[in-house]
């Protein structure tokens, strides 16, 4: 019986670093809170700047704005979920999951206006015109970072966290899927061969990779076709994805 196509395994020293993938997740727009005695809800926006600090939007005369602002010690024990999901055909279309639990803080008046700006600039929202009128700003101390993603989950440290960027590719994701629609789907077809009878499912792209979801009769797992080095810019994915087919012919 022929063997399975040979698939490059991921060198340790090439894992996509997960501050990093933690940071990524944290670009995307579904974002709820639960905190202590108030339950969850979903918030009206929530993004973490470039400095690493964390700040959520929430409703000004909502239950989560008054406990904050009349918390006892000035600060209130919650955790931020921020859900990222594919925009692919998946049976299950949850890529990953960050949580970030800390204690919310009011920001103080005389920076409202500066961190708004700063939110719009990694984040723009119409929401943000808001703040001061029937939104509230909040800021988040974290103390916990969890990333979800592929069946498990990574503990980052928050100064990790803080520290780390995007990817690169993340913002131009779907419009370089679309553009690279024919050498991706070639070789999403290679991996389908290596997987067998397990449907293959195109799951994005980032600077380290190529990522797949495959979906077996139960549950489901990702897996990542590395690129022979990180990219550092998107016009270097078309060679890129062509090596990838070299290696997996």
């Amino acid at each position: 019986m022929p063997g399975r196509p040979t698939l490059p395994s991921l060198p340790a020293d090439r894992v996509a670093d997960a501050a990093e993938r933690a940071r990524t997740a944290a670009t995307s727009p579904t974002a709820s809170v639960q905190a202590l005695g108030l339950g969850s809800s979903r918030l009206l926006a929530a993004a973490t700047l470039d400095d690493g600090l964390v700040l959520v939007v929430v409703p000004r005369s909502g239950g989560l704005a008054a406990a904050v602002r009349e918390a006892p010690e000035g600060d209130l024990a919650a955790k931020v979920t921020v859900t990222s999901r594919s925009a692919q055909p998946l049976r299950n279309p949850l890529r990953a999951r960050l949580e970030l639990a800390g204690w919310l803080t009011p920001v103080p008046a005389g920076e409202e206006t500066e961190l708004v700006l700063a939110f719009a600039a990694v984040r723009p929202d119409d929401v943000l015109l808001d703040v001061g009128l029937s939104a509230t700003l909040l800021c988040l101390d974290v103390a916990e970072v969890l990333l979800h993603e592929g069946g498990g989950w990574t503990s980052i440290e928050p100064e990790a966290y803080a520290a780390a960027r995007p990817d690169p590719l993340g913002a131009a994701e779907d419009e370089l899927m679309s553009e690279h629609a024919g050498p991706l789907a070639e070789l999403r077809a290679r991996v389908q061969a290596w997987a067998g009878d397990d449907p293959v499912h195109l799951l994005g792209l980032d600077r380290h990779g190529v990522l797949f979801r495959v979906e077996p009769r139960t549950g489901c797992y990702d897996l990542r076709t590395p690129f022979p080095a990180p990219l550092t810019s998107t016009g270097e994915l078309p060679s890129a994805v062509r090596a990838l087919l070299a290696c997996t012919s």
